[in-house]
């Protein structure tokens, strides 16, 4: 079987159409280290002067270069099944060979991912008291204010009810305050245009999937 890709995935794509196998190699292993490490802005930002494009279009092939083989390895494609999709987007035989290859040696690892699962926990609920240490017989004038917390974490399992763990906390205001200060910076992260771009990748997935 053949498998069609997007418009939108196929413009990501359409860069490593005229790049020479080694450049085509270099972004197999871009996407190599985004599936292992996450994004890395800076080897972006050097592929992006080398070949004097914008980073975005890096980025945005990286991102089309990863969500190329889920897709193939989601479908389970054969090494010809695979080597005529990437023809039909219209890379030449050699730009073929080389992302072949990349398919070849990650195909069972991806598999492999995919069947297991990933499986976090998630917020379930939290309960906290506020307490206070007025005194102690060595620094009698000394308050310790302490907040502690019972943080539930819920876990789904297929064919069982969910799992609930819970995590007792204690930590005081300070601590408490920079660990607030660190989640909102990840929730204004997660509304960046760079998470946008992650999203709509995992989007098109699930509806080629």
């Amino acid at each position: 079987m053949l498998i069609s890709l997007r418009g939108d995935h196929k413009e990501h794509l359409k860069l490593l159409l005229t790049q020479p196998e080694s450049v085509v190699s270099d972004f197999c292993k871009l996407a190599l280290a985004y599936m292992e490490k996450g994004p890395n802005a800076k080897l972006y930002k050097t592929a992006a002067s080398k070949l004097n494009l914008p980073v975005d279009d890096i980025q945005n092939c990286v991102y089309g270069l990863v969500n190329l083989l889920l897709i193939a390895c989601k479908h389970q494609l054969s090494d010809a099944d695979f080597r005529d999709s990437v023809l039909t987007l219209g890379f030449t035989e050699q730009l073929q060979a080389v992302l072949s290859e990349f398919y070849k040696e990650r195909q069972a690892e991806v598999l492999q991912v995919q069947r297991t699962g990933l499986v976090e926990p998630h917020y379930h609920d939290l309960q906290w008291r506020f307490e206070v240490q007025v005194a102690s017989r060595a620094l009698p004038q000394q308050v310790t204010p302490l907040v502690t917390m019972d943080l539930a974490l819920r876990t789904e399992q297929s064919g069982a009810d969910p799992n609930i763990t819970h995590t007792l906390l204690q930590t005081d205001p300070t601590n408490l305050m920079h660990l607030a200060n660190e989640l909102q910076a990840a929730l204004d992260e997660s509304r960046s245009r760079h998470c946008r771009k992650i999203h709509r990748i995992l989007t098109n997935r699930q509806l080629q999937s």
